[in-house]
């Protein structure tokens, strides 16, 4: 989203994020306009507790809390968003696919809004898995029966946020909203995912818009410096921002790049001590964090619990990836890795280091799995990035009018292939 903001301000209008005071030092070096809401509600420190509960979850264990979490933020960004926007002067909003708030205080103003979906589409369809299920793509009827069944499901565990929903879209008379899914933009939405990521949709508006990762230049930090190659295949470890604490889960991963005969770099987000980095087996070169772009584009691997920003910049790098997944809907994004040819998705579940280690030989020996991903490195690279995205913003907020994808092939000012960072 920040990525996106700029690119926004470059074009010549103002960007301001709207949330709570425990993001803004988030942001604080994009050198964008923050405007503080929920100060009753979600006073300081309020972020830290969240943060802990999702990077506790495991599976579907300790997802009502944060599906609590996710309403009260929904119920207070309803209450505050209104008088923030009209303070700021806000000509079109631009809101996550999964916060709810964004596209009913957008209704309720008669503001124009842009969601975006900065994670896998919400958008529901039959033929389509629910974004947080395992599941492989299956259009026959037995197929779609499940992804119905698991979409009543998704519907019970999110009675929270949909209550919500369906408080304000009563006192604002916006029925017959009820779900996150039916406040998303009829005027633009953009992804962060290109086709060959994503299952075969079969219903998505003429206003959604696969545009590939919303990125710009990657700053790599004055004190890093890749290790020295020592003749071994690269491979990047990562357990991403939430769960790089997970120091019996990196000991598998490392150990298993090691029996490989692989040289692994592994970023654990600051959540491993020092101690624990310097026992993992194989010695990996570890940071806690590292510039992903510029790792990505020496390494020939990359193992991680299947969250979409490495997903996505390990596409854009055009490398193969293995998928361990943990949470949320790192199964889902697997089992997209996997159709797409690009990876394979190994369960957790009696994981060992000895038949990890088996999985990365056969990906490093088979091209086909590099040849998917460097497929997956030139679609991202046509698909017009956060270029593309900003300019949809901008002409949504010029005009209040839907963006089609046939918008996007005819008009000179929107076409960006190719121009991506």
């Amino acid at each position: 989203m920040a990525a996106l903001a700029r690119d926004i301000a470059a074009r010549g209008h103002r960007s301001t994020f709207l949330h709570i005071g425990d993001a803004e030092p988030l942001l604080r070096e994009s050198g964008l306009a923050f405007r503080v809401v929920g100060q009753g509600s979600h006073p300081p420190g309020s972020l830290a507790g969240a943060v802990r509960r999702m990077g506790a979850v495991n599976g579907p264990i300790g997802l009502g809390g944060i599906i609590r979490d996710v309403a009260a933020i929904t119920d207070m960004l309803c209450r505050d968003l209104p008088s923030a926007l009209r303070e700021i002067g806000t000509d079109c909003l631009v809101c996550d696919q999964t916060e709810a708030a964004g596209g009913l205080v957008a209704r309720h103003l008669g503001m124009p809004f842009v969601s975006v979906a900065n994670a896998l589409p919400l958008n529901r369809e039959p033929g389509i898995p629910p974004p947080f299920t395992p599941w492989r793509y299956d259009a026959s009827r037995w197929g779609v029966e499940r992804n119905l069944g698991g979409y009543r499901v998704s519907d019970i565990l999110m009675r929270p946020v949909s209550s919500v929903i369906r408080h304000y879209a009563t006192l604002w008379s916006l029925d017959p909203l009820r779900t996150i899914e039916d406040c998303a933009s009829p005027l633009a939405q953009v992804a962060q995912l290109v086709p060959g990521l994503d299952f075969p949709r079969q219903a998505l508006p003429e206003t959604f818009h696969y545009c590939g990762p919303f990125r710009d230049e990657e700053t790599v930090p004055r004190d890093f410096s890749m290790p020295g190659r020592d003749g071994r295949p690269l491979v990047y470890l990562s357990l991403g921002t939430l769960q790089g604490g997970r120091a019996r889960l990196f000991r598998v991963l490392s150990g298993a790049a090691h029996r490989a005969g692989t040289q692994p770099i592994l970023s654990h987000a600051g959540r491993l001590s020092a101690e624990d980095a310097a026992r993992l087996p194989g010695r990996p070169a570890a940071f806690a964090w590292v510039p992903q772009r510029r790792v990505m584009a020496e390494a020939e691997l990359a193992l991680f619990n299947g969250g979409q920003n490495t997903m996505l910049d390990a596409a854009a790098a055009g490398i193969p990836v293995v998928v361990i997944p943990i949470a949320f809907e790192q199964a889902a994004i697997g089992a997209r890795i996997a159709w797409a040819g690009a990876g394979r998705t190994v369960s957790r579940r009696f994981l060992t280091a000895g038949r990890l280690a088996g999985i990365i030989r056969h990906i490093l020996n088979e091209p086909s799995y590099r040849m998917a991903a460097q497929r997956l490195r030139a679609e991202i690279g046509q698909a017009g990035g956060v270029r593309l995205a900003a300019r949809i913003v901008e002409r949504v907020a010029a005009t209040g009018a839907p963006v089609t994808t046939s918008d996007v092939r005819r008009s000179p000012d929107l076409a960006v292939p190719g121009d991506v960072a």
